[in-house]
């Protein structure tokens, strides 16, 4: 990653990923395009109890960067798993920006009350929110185990390699 360039630009696009869907990676295919670099940062998050190990996502987000539509993926892409603070990630990483993805205004008031904090631990890092694509907009992570624990059809949701996981999973 080309971090010598006084103009580089690195994001970190946080999350737990727990699994990854195509929303996500409609926002990582944009972020290509505003950013020479992006760090998918897989959170532990002591509040969630998530399906997936943080090595098990951050895997899933591996194999799934083949969907991208960029031409820079997979090789402007790093996924890390990390503990502890975000902006300490930023700041370590001297990233300009962190990703967040709205997907309805009710996800803004919890994301705006995170990029404030932030800012306030890491004044350089700037917080970038996109919205996806309007198909992906009802998508969560969450919804997704939910309909595939109950034996729906994830497939349009979720890339090939999650899909596989998901039905691996449950099945047990």
């Amino acid at each position: 990653m080309g971090e010598s360039n006084p103009a580089y630009r690195l994001a970190i696009y946080p999350g737990t990923f727990d699994p990854i869907t195509y929303g996500h990676l409609d926002l990582i295919d944009r972020a290509l395009e505003l950013f020479d670099d992006l760090v998918v940062a897989v959170a532990h998050n002591s509040t969630k109890n998530p399906l997936f190990t943080a090595e098990e996502r951050r895997a899933m987000i591996a194999e799934s960067l083949t969907c991208l539509k960029s031409e820079r993926a997979p090789s402007h892409i790093e996924t890390v798993a990390f503990h502890g603070l975000l902006a300490d990630l930023a700041t370590k990483r001297r990233a300009t920006a962190i990703l967040r993805g709205l997907r309805a205004v009710s996800d803004f008031e919890h994301e705006f009350q995170i990029a404030l904090t932030n800012r306030a631990l890491a004044p350089a890092v700037e917080t970038v929110f996109l919205m996806p694509n309007a198909k992906y907009t009802f998508l969560s992570s969450t919804i997704i185990k939910d309909v595939a624990r109950h034996g729906g059809d994830v497939s349009r949701f979720v890339p090939p390699a999650v899909l596989q996981r998901l039905t691996a999973r449950f099945s047990q």
